[in-house]
């Protein structure tokens, strides 16, 4: 029988990885990556796996990822964040792909995000289809800094599942806007590094452009307030992505 390994990058988790952990005792192997957590993490993701890993040479989520799926051992690899679930439906057809053990396929699953007291079904934001069951031996993720993504060769084919993988991505605004700045500051490193500048004016463009599309286009006012309150909060992260870039040309 082909064998799964579920790879979790983690850092400063405690409050939700054992909610993560607990429904995925059924893996051959769980792999915990830590980014040199200063909570309990680690402690906590011992209780479900000995396959816990600290690594505080931090180059970004692409490399991150890449040094987690090294320490695989499985056929296939199951990528997920601490803040993600599996339901029952989608976890049967994760079983049900791993066990056709067809290794010319990649399977994308469908996200559901959960913000600011509802899940968000509009805004662009679902379904979002994330690429995250793969062969061991055939796919990897890339190696930038933000946003990374599975490099899967031309002749494979991606499959859609069903059932929803359910992602509590921001706990309050606060939590918002801390991981916001973060990705910002990847993002501003990693367009420096291949030689790029902004201003801010070139900000407020794509702040309003992200308005937009999100509220209007992608009806983001059929989520309510929260897609009112989404889409505002995710101009601002874009302009704060430029600005950030823009300082640090200074």
């Amino acid at each position: 029988m082909p064998r799964l390994s579920i790879v979790l990058i983690v850092k400063n988790e405690a409050g939700t990885i054992a909610e993560c952990l607990e429904p995925l005792s059924w893996a051959d192997e769980i792999i915990i990556f830590d980014s040199d957590s200063s909570d309990a993490t680690v402690e906590i993701a011992k209780r479900y796996t000995d396959k816990v890993f600290i690594d505080s040479d931090w180059q970004g989520y692409g490399v991150q990822r890449q040094r987690a799926q090294s320490k695989a051992t499985g056929d296939w690899i199951l990528m997920v964040d601490a803040d993600e679930r599996l339901t029952p439906e989608l976890t049967a057809n994760i079983q049900q792909a791993v066990k056709a053990d067809d290794r010319n396929k990649v399977y994308a699953l469908p996200r559901l995000s959960y913000c600011f007291g509802r899940f968000i079904r509009h805004c662009g934001w679902y379904p979002d289809y994330v690429t995250r069951l793969y062969p061991n031996d055939k796919a990897a993720y890339n190696d930038v800094r933000v946003h990374e993504k599975l490099n899967v060769p031309k002749a494979m084919s991606c499959i859609k599942l069903k059932g929803d993988m359910l992602h509590y991505t921001y706990h309050n605004i606060e939590h918002y806007l801390v991981k916001s700045a973060k990705y910002a500051d990847e993002w501003a490193l990693q367009k420096m590094a291949r030689g790029q500048s902004a201003s801010l004016f070139q900000g407020i463009l794509h702040a309003l452009g992200c308005f937009v599309r999100m509220y209007f286009l992608r009806a983001g006012f059929l989520d309510g307030r929260q897609g009112f309150l989404l889409s505002l909060l995710s101009a601002h992260s874009t302009f704060v992505k430029y600005a950030a870039l823009w300082e640090k040309r200074l």
